[in-house]
């Protein structure tokens, strides 16, 4: 959009596919949410492969809803309600999050289970090489992002009301098993590196148990970042999130390091030149911030990790070709697959 400042999410008219009945969403809210006045104009955020995102412009002030996407779903995916569970958990932590108002589980209202949120002006970089900014504001916002990791491994999961929100043990035995269960649910073709992939990960031990709070989805795309400081005032997209393993989060975080351009990826060389840290840097900042003297699980967290984004493109690939995704750019989804699971079955290999 010309003329757009840096970093603005973009609002579009609602897709097509995911237009609801927004009289019945008025009503709804004018009932639910207190202080709600009406005067309701809904527009979609653009982006996004999960879960639609819509701005709501209202009289007294602007909100957030959040729901699931229409159609055929996978099982257990989408889970807005977990969303909305963690957000509140969070809100008296250190860990920055946008307030939640109310969930509505009763599909008759919109189509769709959904909640509300509080909307926080900021900027959204979906762009890991963040284009348009200086050396030094890039390594800023490079060093708060590894900052507001550190701080939610560190949040008492107990102490905030999250016990039974996952189970403390064996988090990646029961992730491979879930994601190649989705995989195997969304496949529309026979990638070979997958199916090496799935059985390198059956077989291998895994790291020891560790349990904090797992974002699950953590990169620089899902961090708002205030509208003019190198500073995070909302980490966003908790669809995946659970108790779970911190190296889960940490080597995520470290994969556009390790993945193809197709994917978001890029060369090491090319994100220190821009100010970026380095892959080195970077999880020595968050070693010590956690306490750790090292984290020599990491290669076996980045295929796993590999391996689980290989699955969520393959299912974002799936609803682009069924006609339900969030962006229309998911049909593209397919390469950025395709190449990822290559890879990660590259650096398994490497392990052997």
């Amino acid at each position: 959009m010309a003329g757009q400042p840096i970093g603005q999410p973009e609002l579009v008219p609602v897709l097509p596919n995911h237009r609801f009945d927004e009289a019945a969403l008025e009503r709804y809210l004018a009932e639910h949410l207190p202080g709600f006045r009406g005067g309701l104009r809904v527009r979609q955020f653009q982006g996004g492969q999960s879960n639609p995102t819509f701005h709501l412009e209202t009289e007294n002030g602007a909100y957030v809803l959040r729901k699931k996407p229409p159609g055929k779903l996978l099982p257990s995916a989408h889970a807005v309600d977990r969303e909305f569970t963690v957000l509140k958990a969070l809100a008296a932590t250190g860990v920055p999050v946008p307030r939640v108002h109310l969930l509505c589980t009763d599909e008759s209202v919109i189509g769709q289970m959904f909640y509300i949120m509080d909307y926080i002006p900021g900027r959204v970089f979906a762009d890991r090489l963040l284009p348009g900014l200086s050396p030094a504001e890039r390594a800023a916002m490079h060093d708060d992002m590894n900052r507001v990791l550190a701080v939610l491994h560190q949040v008492d999961w107990r102490a905030v009301g999250l016990e039974g929100f996952g189970r403390p043990e064996g988090y990646f035995a029961r992730q491979i098993a879930r994601w190649t269960k989705q995989y195997l649910a969304a496949r529309t073709e026979d990638v070979p590196a997958m199916e090496k992939l799935m059985a390198w990960l059956a077989e291998r031990p895994p790291p020891p148990d560790e349990a904090v709070i797992v974002h699950g989805d953590y990169r620089l795309g899902n961090l708002l970042f205030h509208p003019s400081e190198p500073r995070v005032v909302a980490v966003l997209d908790w669809e995946l999130s659970t108790i779970g393993h911190p190296l889960a989060d940490l080597a995520y975080n470290v994969l556009t390091y390790r993945l193809p351009e197709s994917a978001g990826g890029a060369p090491e060389a090319a994100l220190v030149a821009l100010g970026v840290p380095s892959e080195a840097e970077y999880v020595a900042q968050y070693c010590a911030r956690t306490g750790r003297e090292n984290v020599p699980d990491l290669e076996y967290a980045i295929v796993f990790s590999m391996f689980r984004l290989a699955a969520i493109l393959a299912g974002v690939y799936r609803r682009g070709l069924d006609g339900n995704a969030a962006d229309a750019r998911a049909i593209a989804r397919g390469v950025a697959f395709r190449e990822t699971a290559e890879r990660a079955w590259a650096f398994a290999q490497a392990l052997d």
